[in-house]
């Protein structure tokens, strides 16, 4: 039978402090004999193509993105 998961107060902010300000993304908490033993937090960052397109071409003047070579 599976032991009842023990959170405390300490684990409780941890836990809200990785998920405070995610816009996208997860938080995996890890489980072992019923106790919190890690916390991961996965953040991915959404760029709107448009605006990307539009940035990127008022920045190079309209040309596309060229590879520099520093070698």
């Amino acid at each position: 039978m599976a032991k009842p998961i023990v959170l405390d107060q300490e684990w409780l902010e941890r836990i809200a402090t990785q998920v405070d300000g995610l816009e996208y993304g997860s938080v995996l908490i890890t489980i072992h004999d019923g106790r919190v033993v890690q916390i991961d937090r996965t953040e991915r960052k959404r760029f709107d193509a448009a605006a990307s397109k539009q940035q990127s071409q008022s920045h190079n003047g309209g040309d596309k993105l060229k590879a520099v070579n520093n070698g």
